[in-house]
């Protein structure tokens, strides 16, 4: 299978917080599963970081805290792509958040399922996972 974390469960991953779902955990831990986080993800951390919505565990680069983090899961960049970018005119607009919008368009461009407890984004024609 090949997963796109959203960022919350990338977050909860890492801290290895209790709301992330079981059949995430076993999932995202199967060698056999690729793996992906989106550049957009890194976009809207380090914008709410900034904003002081969102707080790292300690003093640290954003920046490199995430890549380090990224890269200790086992988990992949996944860069924005024009052809993903083009999906964005076949959306429906049900779900407002242009991050999740953009996570959506990935999945549906690279074929990737979501890991995700967002109910909007289930809403959408991408396979999820939670």
């Amino acid at each position: 299978m090949r997963l796109l974390l959203d960022s919350c469960t990338f977050l909860w991953l890492i801290w290895d917080e209790p709301g992330l779902s079981h059949e995430a955990r076993i999932q995202i831990a199967d060698p056999r599963n690729e793996v992906y986080l989106s550049s957009i993800s890194l976009w809207e951390i380090l914008l709410k970081h900034q904003a002081g919505r969102l707080a790292l565990s300690k003093p640290v680069d954003p920046e490199r805290f995430y890549i380090e983090q990224r890269e200790a899961h086992r988990i992949a960049a996944l860069p924005l792509t024009e052809e993903a970018v083009a999906q964005i005119i076949k959306l429906p607009p049900l779900h407002r958040d242009p991050f999740d919008r953009m996570l959506i368009c990935q999945a549906i461009a690279h074929g990737l399922v979501v890991c995700t407890p967002d109910r909007a984004i289930q809403q959408y024609p991408v396979r999820t996972l939670w």
